[in-house]
């Protein structure tokens, strides 16, 4: 009878413990609480100054911008000299482009993708930007103009990054949802990106009402 009761405690404790790391049971990974938590609590990211591309480009404040700009925005992060998952999100953020401009969608969503590569400066970005063949109006690349700005900002976004050793890095990536005033509100996987823009474009609607 001891043994029985015993075992019914342990198990019920097991659940507890699962109900709480699972939201209740609805996920069942740390990675799908954290987008979970982050579509029902909808956190305000940290502002970072970040430096644009291209000859003349100044330093300007992030959650200023998109204020300023108006349109939901979906973020990446990358660096100009990676030719593995960088290339993938540029792939992803390319027919993105494409899907905006076919459908006239420019007024409501746009494109920013930012670096994490202290040597990518505004040249390499706009070097980056020329081969992705970016439209200025859609998608703008940055990079972080305060290096202690960086990890606030990385670690907001759930992005991980880790020198490889052979001077580039390995990270993972995400299509990120921001709303005007700074809100994470959603985070999609690779592969998900036109599922990202009907998200964002179902909250423009919302938000414009």
């Amino acid at each position: 009878m001891r043994t029985a009761v015993t075992c019914a405690l342990i198990l019920l404790l097991g659940l507890v413990t699962f109900s709480e790391v699972s939201a209740g049971f609805r996920v069942v990974t740390s990675e799908a609480a954290r987008r979970l938590d982050v579509r029902e609590h909808a956190p305000q990211i940290p502002d970072a100054m970040l430096a644009g591309a291209g000859a003349g480009a100044t330093a300007y404040s992030l959650r200023s911008e998109l204020a300023r700009d108006g349109r939901i925005a979906l973020v990446d992060f990358i660096y100009t000299r990676c030719e593995s998952v960088c290339s993938v999100l540029g792939t992803e953020f390319q027919q993105l482009q494409q899907d905006i401009r076919k459908q006239g969608l420019q007024d409501r969503v746009r494109l920013i993708s930012i670096s994490f590569d202290p040597e990518d400066d505004a040249d390499a970005l706009a070097a980056y930007a020329s081969r992705m063949h970016a439209d200025a109006s859609v998608w703008r690349f940055a990079s972080v103009a305060d290096p202690q700005a960086l990890r606030p900002l990385l670690d907001a976004f759930g992005i991980v990054v880790v020198p490889d050793g052979i001077g580039g890095f390995v990270h993972n990536a995400a299509i990120h949802t921001l709303m005007p005033d700074g809100r994470l509100i959603r985070i999609d996987d690779l592969g998900e990106a036109r599922i990202a823009l009907r998200s964002a474009l179902a909250h423009a609607e919302v938000a414009s009402r």
